[in-house]
């Protein structure tokens, strides 16, 4: 049962819109600067909605592909990490020590059961038809990653950072859940989800393992660079990465060449949001050359919403609609999401942010605009993901009225 993933995952995906106009009005000096909002910015999207919907999603579609029955709601991985989620939003933004260690731990021990529950999903149990081309692999690896961000990212209030000889530990938290955790859990879920969404089969299955693996050590190399301050294992983790990146989006894109109908607006945010996932592979190599007349370090420092509104919420835009048809509304049929609203804004934002890397003289506006966008780009997606939830819990009630009448004497 993953509605109640589902209900908080539409609540996170809520407040990144509130995140967005309080960054505008901040940006313009309309109101102060408070705490560390660029950052809960950040966890809104990827430890709130995106990890909501991959602990309340990965468990069932494990089970599917596998032919197994549906897995009980394990309500102490729920309570876990969402008290775990809660506190570190509060402490985030008002810098609380207590508050971001306390709920990162719980946010840990929720991961680490999640994983438990995966792993007892044996490779022995799948059917052969299925086995070797689902995402829990991916589900695993990306959760192992969120772990140790989570670890990194905790460690920065504890002073961890000297005791594990972190040299950049702030970069390898970011480089551990955006490339780690983030791309690898995506990867998963167009692995599995893509034949349903797309009445089609990824193009070359057994090309599945090559992307795993190479997405996987990439991330291990683009973490083990600013780690140990070795520029070499940065660069040949973003290779491997963006090897394995790309194989994703050909086994993707290549079923639907030669057929319009598949070329929907909910297509074209899913494959375009990876446009500016692939923008750090453009910059990093800059980063690492510290060329002195390109603004590198603005870029590396400030280029953060880029990735998540270009890149994770746009794909979000695309999938969650889907699913949220899907367990909402069953009798539907389920579409990706998306609008010509939606689809240009999300990426006029993304063109706006990233001309105010370049131009300091221009940029306090251009973020202003970068974010209105995307705030209008979220809204039609949030107005289907409510009228889906008032939509399933209409029915649940209607049902549960009709129920009532029939054990009525």
């Amino acid at each position: 049962m993953p509605h109640p993933y589902f209900l908080m995952s539409l609540l996170y995906l809520s407040l990144v819109a509130l995140a967005a106009l309080a960054s505008i009005l901040t940006g313009l000096e309309i109101i102060p600067l408070f705490g560390s909002l660029k950052w809960l910015r950040v966890h809104l999207v990827t430890l709130g909605a995106l990890s909501e919907i991959t602990f309340g999603l990965a468990p069932i579609l494990v089970t599917t592909l596998r032919g197994l029955p549906r897995p009980k709601m394990r309500w102490d991985i729920w309570l876990s990490l969402n008290v775990g989620l809660v506190l570190l939003l509060i402490g985030i933004p008002t810098i609380t020590r207590a508050l971001i260690v306390t709920g990162g731990t719980l946010v840990g021990i929720a991961t680490v059961l999640l994983i438990k529950q995966l792993i007892d999903l044996r490779p022995a149990q799948a059917s052969s038809k299925n086995a070797g081309i689902e995402g829990r692999k991916f589900y695993i690896t990306g959760l192992g990653y969120l772990i140790l961000g989570g670890l990194v990212g905790t460690g920065l209030w504890l002073g961890w950072s000297e005791v594990l000889h972190i040299a950049s530990p702030i970069e390898v938290h970011v480089h551990t859940n955006l490339w780690g955790f983030a791309a690898i859990v995506l990867a998963g879920l167009l692995v599995d989800l893509y034949p349903s969404f797309a009445n089609r089969p990824l193009a070359w299955p057994r090309s599945i393992p090559w992307i795993y693996w190479s997405m996987a050590l990439g991330a291990l190399g683009l973490i083990s660079g600013p780690w140990l301050n070795v520029s070499i294992f940065t660069v040949v983790g973003l290779i491997l990465h963006t090897l394995g990146s790309i194989l994703l989006l050909v086994i993707v894109i290549k079923p639907l060449l030669g057929d319009r109908r598949a070329w929907t607006l909910g297509m074209l945010h899913l494959l375009t949001s990876y446009v500016w996932f692939f923008i750090p592979v453009v910059v990093a190599p800059l980063i690492v050359a510290s060329a002195t007349d390109f603004p590198v370090q603005e870029v590396s420092s400030s280029g953060g919403p880029i990735l998540i509104f270009g890149w994770i919420l746009q794909f979000g835009y695309a999938l969650v609609p889907y699913l949220f048809t899907r367990f909402f509304e069953p009798n539907k049929p389920a579409r990706l999401g998306g609008t010509w609203l939606s689809l240009v804004t999300v990426h006029l934002g993304g063109i706006l942010f990233w001309v105010s890397l370049f131009f300091p003289d221009v940029e306090p506006v251009s973020r202003a605009l970068a974010y209105g966008f995307w705030i209008v780009s979220g809204l039609p997606i949030l107005i289907s993901l409510w009228g889906s939830l008032r939509s399933g819990m209409q029915k649940v009630e209607e049902s549960q009225a009709v129920s009532l009448e029939e054990r009525t004497p």
